[in-house]
């Protein structure tokens, strides 16, 4: 389990996620895993929540689809989710994604789901929920920036969840 945050304020998306992984339901294997990384030419950031290698199979499945669509994310992403929900092999994956570059912001799930928000802030993973809540009153409430934003409410969520640790890596694209 995990936590992944995604912040799109102000011409900037930032992308947060913990470094907790889990072996089985109880214990913690280790602290400092990365799972939000920079793909497609250093232009996207994906994040996954749930199991690791699955995760970076699916990272490395929408960097193809990336190539194959001349670096257009929701084309790549729609062909993703259509092959994960698709394919026997895929179907098997137990995880999710975040995706985003300088303009949209999705999640992209095994069931076919390919979602923008509303408000450009999403939320997966154990401390999904809890990081999400947090980031919307801190947008509203703070003129934080984006990294500010889905740094903060990391450490909300890593304050309730006990899947979800005080390690953040952020990365960001800044669209101006």
């Amino acid at each position: 389990m995990t936590t992944i945050l995604c912040v799109r304020k102000n011409g900037t998306v930032a992308m947060a996620g913990d470094g907790q992984a889990t072996l089985g339901e109880s214990t913690i294997f280790k602290s400092t895993s990365v799972k939000v990384r920079r793909i497609g030419n250093g232009s996207i950031i994906a994040g996954f929540a749930g199991a690791a290698a699955d995760g970076i199979t699916l990272i490395e499945r929408l960097e193809e689809k990336l190539e194959q669509n001349a670096y257009q994310l929701k084309r790549a992403a729609v062909s993703l989710a259509k092959d994960w929900r698709m394919d026997k092999y895929l179907r098997q994956l137990q995880a999710v994604m975040i995706v985003a570059d300088k303009d949209i912001s999705l999640v992209i799930s095994g069931t076919g789901e390919v979602m923008e928000p509303d408000d450009g802030i999403i939320g997966i993973g154990s401390g999904g929920n809890y990081a999400m809540a947090a980031a919307k009153a801190l947008a509203e409430v703070n003129d934080f920036s984006a990294e500010e934003i889905a740094k903060k409410a990391l450490k909300i969520a890593g304050d309730i969840d006990v899947y979800t640790n005080h390690n953040v890596i952020i990365e960001k694209i800044e669209s101006k």
